[in-house]
């Protein structure tokens, strides 16, 4: 960790709550917001979510699976995401979020008019909104816990439950 928490603790409710509680706690927020709030299908979410995960090297985030009404994707998701170019789990929107994920994090001056025809041809504005504001919070925040430590000793708080959504 290349934070000192104090002993006894909790590692990511010191630096989320009491280190710098007017930013970590509106962080936090955010964060959670994008789980209890969202109107993304699931495996959309998680093709987003986890390659984002793979991208900024996140421990926990790798390891997570979120869970929708008793459902999470299936165990070879993950390796899905990794191989989201050809693999044949993968429908059109699910495939897109993984790409979107991937060029929003690694080449975002490269979003061209070809990729945003291909988006818009099977996400609605909002979804395309909802799904930058997602991919922008796990970056960040995948990428915060990592670079201080965190993602080792990272968990998620308990949060209301995501809607489904299409």
């Amino acid at each position: 960790m290349n934070i000192d928490i104090p002993e006894g603790k909790d590692a990511i409710e010191y630096v989320w709550g009491e280190m710098v509680p007017g930013i970590g706690i509106a962080a936090s927020k955010f964060s959670m917001s994008v789980y209890a709030h969202t109107t993304l299908g699931l495996r959309e979410f998680e093709a987003a979510r986890l390659r984002i995960a793979q991208i900024n090297g996140c421990a926990f985030c790798l390891d997570w699976r979120t869970e929708r009404d008793g459902q999470k994707v299936e165990p070879e998701f993950l390796d899905a995401v990794t191989e989201w170019r050809t693999t044949g789990a993968f429908d059109d929107r699910t495939r897109l979020a993984a790409e979107y994920a991937e060029r929003y994090s690694l080449d975002h001056h490269g979003l061209d008019e070809e990729f945003w025809a291909r988006m818009t041809a099977h996400y609605s504005q909002l979804e395309i909104v909802e799904l930058s504001m997602s991919i922008g919070s796990w970056l960040a925040f995948g990428r915060l816990n990592h670079v201080l430590g965190l993602d080792t000793v990272c968990a998620l708080p308990s949060a209301p439950r995501p809607r489904t959504g299409g």
